[in-house]
């Protein structure tokens, strides 16, 4: 199988670059590097997920599903201080990148681990779990990650998810409808919707 930034590990020669960028009104120093997503900003999607996301009326602990180098899981930490934040990525050379940002910038409310899907968290219960899921690795892999953060949900704990239009939402909220009973549209923006669905037991 060829490369991509949900590979495991990488062969792509390393070359870190360092920017800042402000998420939810904090200024954020981010260090990326190649083959890890969106290495020159943070993208479009992740920031319209971030802007949208609500906390939910229930306690407990949030999941970035597919953190990267960081953005969601950092940004939500950051603004939520009370909440603890667990960030997963299959990608080895993403996960030293979220650790060293989390370091950078002073957030200490996370837990940062490796994970294929929801592997890595198996047993922990959520309040909300987020993703900005690796279209790339096919409809299969994006769909089996629903449905482990249903099972990952509290009572009334709730999916959010930032995809695009032409990268598969309309089936992305059928499969919320058909795992939830419902999915709703919070947003949308130049193509890309944000999703929400609400778990009841």
């Amino acid at each position: 199988m060829s490369e991509h930034y949900y590979s495991k590990q990488t062969k792509a020669s390393s070359e870190e670059r360092t920017w800042s960028f402000e998420l939810l009104g904090h200024n954020f120093t981010f260090t990326t590097d190649n083959a890890v997503f969106s290495k020159r900003e943070v993208d479009f999607g992740s920031r319209l997920i971030i802007e949208s996301f609500d906390e939910p009326a229930i306690d407990g602990d949030f999941l970035d599903i597919g953190c990267g180098y960081g953005p969601i899981g950092l940004s939500l930490a950051k603004n939520f201080e009370d909440r603890h934040v667990f960030m997963v990525d299959v990608n080895e050379r993403a996960l030293g990148l979220a650790e060293k940002n989390a370091a950078d910038n002073h957030v200490t409310n996370i837990t940062i681990k490796e994970s294929d899907r929801l592997r890595g968290v198996a047993g922990h219960k959520f309040a909300s779990i987020l993703t900005n899921p690796p279209i790339r690795a096919g409809k299969q892999v994006v769909h089996s990650m629903f449905e482990e953060a249903k099972d990952a949900l509290l009572d009334k704990g709730e999916l959010w998810v930032v995809i695009q239009k032409k990268q598969g939402a309309p089936s992305a909220k059928k499969k919320l409808e058909e795992l939830f009973g419902h999915a709703d549209v919070v947003d949308k923006q130049k193509g890309y919707y944000i999703l929400k669905a609400k778990k009841f037991d």
